[in-house]
């Protein structure tokens, strides 16, 4: 009996075999009219190639990134029907605009002011250098070696400096990383995307001016991209407020519908006025995100779950724009386009680091972490293909930008690990008993006439890179309250002082550092150099002991460190005395036994050196 179902099974699965195949060569055949012309069918052959091209290049330990271009190669060179061009603006325009300005709201939400406090001076530079050299040497290379017009090789300079936010993200995360590198490496991608868009911006309407670029063109051309740049500004903040009045005054719980909405208005009405989208829907997510960071960062999240989709079919898609028939013919461009970026960035980073004082690592390997290539040189691209006054160059600028970007890619996630491994900052991002001194929450240079005045610019610190739900005035003099009431002088030149706040969340704190020291009554009469001003929520009140005993047993049995963190001369260097590579005897990790590894802090009172 069970013979014959089997027997019945394999005819009916055999018959059923036929019935398919038959189907198949009908479809295949010329005559039957259905193709891939069907908008549907595109967008559901460009994302299961894509899912295919990203998860074969996981296999080989490749980024998916470069296996969706990949796959978007493979599609244009299979040529199936409807979907042998490269051309698919009329199906895949909106779709392609919307992700472009979802990457840009991205990168300017990243640009949070108040977490960048101390690291303003060395990404002012960064930026300099980044709008300069890379550009030049980039256009320079194309110009003398590659024998490319002007406006060519300046608008593939121009999108030379772009970064990649979402591919350094990924690594950041994979490598579990943390500290002063990659802070500043987070910040630097973001603004050097902005930079890239500006530098296009005025590079792209020199080039409408006047194509040879003569000086005669220069100041009306500067003028209208000033115009332009300033009116995507107005309109990135104008959707931002306009988001904000409606969700405070009619509905609170459209944050993520709202956000779509932002990068909607923002890229059409920039499109609208001829001005630059890109740079509309980042300045929408740079206001959005100072003006109220937690409704960004919920708006972010929103679109999280859809992310991979939507950047699967948008990096097959620019794939598919890649004719390697030009490649091949371009081959010693995409190598000067190349090699002239990751000069490019090696130098700008380093002279930037070098000028601003930063730690010798950041110096040598920050240009290295900067090497990947992502989705907002491809939207500058796409502006290339799409804008009359440009379409000239489209061909030479698709092929050796999107070329180079592939390469990048495929090397760039590398480099970016291998610099975070160089630095130190691989897998330190397991929780410790200090985390919440970070960079922003240090002040070198701490100056006062007295305690109060201490303690004021100490919470003022506190409350710009804290999101803190008390009273700013009630903390404040909960704080002086209890440091004239209590002797908190727990080792050489180190004053440690708290508030208790109620309800729940992490411990949050700011430390000041004087090297010349603060007259703050001290009961040896010597001078302070280190307040640590602490807020300890009623959740945290276990803790409190353990992060003063932590702090103060690191000054107190380890003069070494204690000098090196009273001297620093800048937020990043006292970071790093902070948290030493390697030492888990100091700043412990929170599963660890701290007390019984690390000794008590000494009796009131007892200062006796000063570093």
């Amino acid at each position: 009996r069970v013979d014959c179902r089997a027997r019945t099974l394999a005819v009916c699965a055999r018959k059923e075999i036929r019935k398919r195949l038959s189907m198949a060569a009908v479809i295949g055949s010329p005559s039957c009219s259905v193709t891939f012309e069907n908008s549907i069918l595109r967008f559901a052959a460009v994302l299961v190639a894509g899912l295919l091209g990203g998860e074969l290049a996981a296999r080989v330990r490749l980024p998916r990134v470069t296996g969706w271009i990949s796959a978007g190669i493979a599609l244009r060179l299979i040529g199936l029907p409807g979907l042998a061009s490269g051309d698919f603006r009329e199906v895949f325009g909106p779709f392609v605009d919307f992700v472009l300005g979802y990457i840009a709201f991205s990168v300017g939400s990243a640009l949070h002011i108040a977490s960048l406090k101390n690291a303003g001076k060395r990404l002012t530079f960064l930026i300099a250098t980044e709008a300069t050299l890379t550009p030049a040497l980039v256009a320079g290379g194309l110009m003398l070696v590659g024998d490319q017009p002007a406006g060519v090789s300046w608008i593939l300079g121009a999108i030379a400096i772009a970064a990649a936010p979402g591919t350094t993200m990924v690594v950041v995360k994979e490598a579990r990383a943390r500290g002063v590198f990659v802070k500043t490496l987070i910040a630097a991608v973001a603004l050097i995307d902005m930079t890239a868009v500006c530098v296009f911006a005025v590079v792209a309407a020199l080039l409408r001016a006047d194509q040879s670029l003569s000086p005669g063109a220069v100041t009306v051309a500067l003028g209208t991209a000033g115009r332009e740049l300033g009116t995507a500004i107005l309109l990135g903040l104008t959707s931002a407020t306009l988001l904000l009045v409606w969700i405070r005054r009619l509905r609170p719980n459209v944050t993520g519908p709202g956000f779509v909405a932002v990068i909607l208005v923002s890229w059409g009405a920039a499109t609208a006025l001829g001005v630059s989208a890109i740079l509309a829907c980042t300045c929408a997510g740079l206001f959005l995100s100072n003006m109220r960071h937690d409704t960004a960062r919920a708006g972010q999240a929103y679109l999280i779950p859809f992310g991979e989709a939507l950047f699967t079919v948008f990096y097959t898609v620019a794939g598919m724009q890649l004719d390697f028939g030009h490649v091949i013919g371009a081959a010693g461009l995409v190598g000067l386009f190349f090699f002239g970026r990751l000069v490019g960035k090696m130098l700008s980073s380093f002279v930037a680091m070098s000028a601003a004082g930063m730690l010798p690592e950041v110096r040598r390997y920050l240009g290295l972490a900067l090497l990947p290539h992502g989705g907002v040189a491809i939207g500058l691209i796409v502006i290339v293909q799409e804008t009359p006054g440009l379409s000239w160059m489209a061909d030479t600028v698709t092929t050796v930008g999107l070329a180079a970007l592939a390469i990048n890619q495929l090397v760039g996630p590398s480099m970016t690990r291998l610099a975070l491994k160089r630095v130190g900052e691989i897998d330190l991002d397991r929780p410790r008993l200090l985390d919440f001194i970070t960079e922003q929450t240090i002040i070198v240079g701490l100056q006062g006439q007295d305690k109060r005045a201490v303690i004021e610019q100490l919470v003022r610190r506190l409350f710009a890179s804290s999101e803190l739900g008390a009273d700013i005035e009630q903390l404040r003099e909960d704080l002086l309250r209890r440091a004239e009431k209590d002797s908190s002088f727990v080792g050489p030149g180190l004053v440690i002082t708290h508030a208790a706040m109620e309800g729940d969340g992490p411990v949050r704190g700011v430390l000041g550092l004087s090297s010349k020291g603060l007259e703050f009554a001290a009961p040896d009469e010597r001078r302070v150099h280190a307040v640590l001003l602490l807020v300890i929520p009623a959740t945290e009140e276990a803790h409190y002991l353990e992060i003063v005993a932590a702090f103060s047993a690191g000054i107190v049995s380890n003069p070494a460190m204690r000098y090196q963190l009273y001297q620093a001369p800048s937020a990043a260097h006292a970071h790093k005395v902070l948290n030493p590579r390697g030492d888990i005897d100091f700043n412990c990790f929170l599963d660890e036994t701290l007390i019984a590894s690390s000794p008590p802090p000494p009796p009131q009172g007892n200062a006796t050196s000063s570093p």
